[in-house]
């Protein structure tokens, strides 16, 4: 008499699901679609510049408050965290304000935010790009291209009345993030003042706004933009009326003085005070097909800092 052996049950094992990004930028309506994706991270990467201190001695630098009340109290995307460009994206131990962090200090910012070699990110801040931006420079720079900025930032997520909550969101725990660092993407002085004297084939972009680069305002102790530079105001690369980014024609014009630049150089340097408006320029740079583009991370905090640097202000 024979006996049937039971069949060992079929365990199925659970789809993770991960969205693919095709662009440096993700519009509002991406992103609406894939909330609660597996393996997706919202990143919320807002800083507000505050008017400089002023003292006796006149303006004492810039000053700035980090958006992480606003996004505790006031509202952020469903599901984001909070990614903190003041001591964990940044060295804290850097002699300027938001100097990049080392390999080590980013691997570990990157894992207490949730994420993984796995992950699909998505950053956006509150303002115009710019410290979304960093945010995206940086993970690029050690390797990592599964990024995108959010097209328009909150500001347009909120001025198309989509879902938002309050509160801290728990990250989720990962193993950990391997970094492979990109060392090409940055710059440092000595490169900058080899530019300068002619010796390097490189082109420079100032992100500063237009006053800053001439020199008639800016809190810094010296002021103007370093010499042979192009202007690129980071501020001028977004729509004013939704803070989405140029694109196509409005964008090409825009950028149209840094791409002649590349023709003959082929490399361009972005730079601005710190290092934050510079990865804004860098990424309407790469985004409209420029991929040898690299940031002065000391930029003009450093430059301007040493009194033999030279500086031109032709609005003095």
């Amino acid at each position: 008499m024979s006996s049937s052996v039971p069949s060992s049950p079929v365990v199925s094992t659970p789809v993770v699901s991960t969205p693919v990004l095709s662009s440096h930028v993700v519009s509002t309506q991406w992103l609406a679609d894939h909330l609660g994706t597996d393996n997706l991270v919202i990143l919320d990467a807002t800083v507000f510049a505050l008017a400089p201190a002023t003292t006796e001695t006149g303006a004492a630098g810039p000053r700035y408050l980090s958006g992480h009340d606003d996004y505790l109290t006031k509202g952020h995307i469903p599901g984001a965290v909070f990614a903190d460009l003041f001591d964990v994206f940044s060295d804290p131990a850097g002699e300027f304000d938001f100097s990049r962090p080392g390999t080590d200090l980013f691997e570990a910012a990157a894992a207490s935010v949730g994420i993984d070699n796995e992950t699909t990110i998505v950053v956006y801040d509150a303002v115009v790009g710019q410290w979304a931006a960093r945010i995206w420079w940086l993970f690029r720079a050690f390797g990592y291209d599964d990024v995108a900025v959010l097209d328009g930032g909150l500001t347009k997520w909120h001025a198309e009345t989509r879902p938002f909550a309050t509160g801290r969101v728990r990250p989720r725990v990962v193993g950990g993030f391997t970094a492979t660092p990109r060392p090409e993407l940055w710059v440092d002085k000595s490169f900058v003042e080899s530019i300068v004297a002619g010796k390097a084939n490189a082109a420079l972009v100032c992100s500063l706004p237009p006053a800053e680069f001439s020199g008639t305002a800016g809190s810094r102790p010296r002021a103007g933009h370093i010499p042979g530079s192009i202007s690129l105001p980071a501020g001028t690369l977004v729509d004013p009326a939704t803070n989405a980014f140029l694109r196509g024609d409005r964008l090409t014009a825009t950028i149209a003085p840094a791409v002649a630049a590349v023709a003959s150089s082929g490399h361009l340097v972005t730079y601005c005070g710190g290092g934050i408006a510079a990865a804004a320029s860098a990424l309407a740079l790469v985004r409209a097909g420029n991929e040898h583009v690299s940031i002065y991370d000391g930029s003009l905090n450093e430059w301007a800092a040493d009194a033999s640097a030279p500086l031109s202000a032709p609005g003095v």
